[in-house]
């Protein structure tokens, strides 16, 4: 007797958006809705024509600049509009907002020791927790998953995010330093089946020009 399965995989891949010159910069950008310069337009066309053939059947994004043209540009390619989440938008900075990292660890010391150990509860002064944001992504991601069993979608965020889903797929701490990469307009694949999240690849970059910078710290 054949066993006719009862649950359908849902294949969901995360691309990060395009550069843009704060990140190029290394400068936190949080919610200020910085668009792409001419390499990240560039990125985003590439990724498009990369996952054309990937059988993609909805797209969503982060509703700020950076991501929603990448994502408009790769809607272009696939032939599909995109739907805005703002849950996926990166995460809130406070006041660390608009300054680079060596600016903010100068004139926040105290703060950037916090956020470089990965202090969960740290919010940037009226920020956002890495807590808080774990709780807004992953609740909207298994809300996408539910939403297509059996379907291959694609979700357009931001580092962050990526930095968030990574761990939560993994079942890893939040307090842990980074072990992965995050390039800008990178490729990554993960499933969900049942409640049971899997990583299937991350970090692709085969359809980019060298030197996709991933400006996170670890």
């Amino acid at each position: 007797m054949v066993e006719i399965p009862t649950t359908r995989t849902t294949q969901i891949c995360l691309v990060r958006h395009g550069e843009t010159e704060w990140n190029a910069e290394r400068r936190i950008q949080g919610q200020i809705d910085i668009g792409l310069n001419e390499t990240g337009v560039r990125q985003a066309i590439a990724a498009g024509r990369w996952l054309k053939s990937a059988g993609i059947v909805a797209l969503y994004s982060s509703d700020l600049k950076r991501a929603w043209t990448t994502a408009q540009s790769i809607g272009a390619e696939l032939g599909l509009v995109p739907t805005p989440v703002p849950e996926m938008r990166e995460r809130r900075y406070g006041v660390f907002e608009g300054l680079t990292y060596d600016e903010a660890k100068a004139n926040h010391p105290e703060g950037y020791a916090a956020f470089e150990g990965r202090n969960a509860d740290y919010d940037f002064e009226k920020g956002e927790s890495l807590h808080v944001m774990f709780a807004r992504v992953t609740g909207k991601l298994k809300e996408l998953a539910a939403r297509h069993p059996g379907e291959t979608i694609a979700i357009v965020l931001h580092g962050g995010v990526l930095d968030i889903i990574n761990r939560f797929v993994r079942g890893n701490s939040l307090e842990t330093p980074r072990d992965f990469l995050i390039p800008n307009a990178g490729i990554n694949w993960i499933a969900a089946v049942d409640g049971q999240w899997s990583l299937q690849t991350w970090g692709e970059t085969d359809h980019l020009e060298p030197g996709a910078l991933d400006e996170l710290p670890a």
